[in-house]
């Protein structure tokens, strides 16, 4: 399993299991499959102390702890590259970059609208290089990342930085949904 695909924690103050999103704490890494399931083995089973070769205790909830920052993270994430200009919103702009093949990640508020997202699914299906598409963050927090009001459309643009935001979009997979139940319908 490659690095990108997993977690790592380190042992915390007080001996207390600790995510390490960033890989940037100090200490000896565990590193556990970035799954929701794997992380409550590692918990239930005892093996962050087996690992460590020392009694750590890992909290209660490790799982959503770790689903809550990388949601968390992703968001900043968005944020960052929109200052950077990686990042655009509207939906003819977006409309655009996906016929243009331009657009890395379609990022679609799980709340918006199903009429404008089946007409940018659309083009999305028939692009030639067609974006991932990710539904997982609600318009308000995509407005409050993005430093915007009623954000609903937006495209994350291929590059370096949206290679770096992949990454933790598909460990975030790992511990929930990409998608609303509702879209795949659709």
């Amino acid at each position: 399993m490659e690095e990108h695909q997993l977690i790592r924690f380190v042992a915390g103050p007080d001996s207390v299991v600790t995510p390490d999103l960033a890989r940037k704490l100090p200490g000896r890494g565990i590193w556990v499959a970035a799954d929701r399931a794997s992380v409550d083995t590692a918990v239930k089973k005892g093996l962050f102390s087996r690992a460590a070769k020392t009694k750590l205790v890992a909290p209660a909830g490790l799982a959503d702890q770790v689903d809550a920052l990388l949601h968390r993270r992703c968001l900043d994430s968005l944020g960052l590259a929109r200052r950077g200009g990686d990042i655009i919103s509207g939906f003819e702009k977006v409309l655009s970059s996906i016929r243009g093949g331009k657009a890395a990640w379609l990022v679609e508020a799980s709340d918006g609208a199903a009429d404008g997202r089946r007409k940018l699914l659309s083009a999305f299906r028939t692009s030639p290089s067609p974006p991932q598409l990710v539904g997982v963050f609600s318009s308000e927090e995509l407005g409050l990342a993005l430093g915007g009001e009623n954000v609903i459309h937006t495209a994350f643009l291929a590059g370096r930085a949206s290679g770096h935001w992949t990454k933790d979009v598909h460990r975030l997979a790992g511990f929930r949904p990409l998608l609303p139940e509702g879209w795949r319908e659709e």
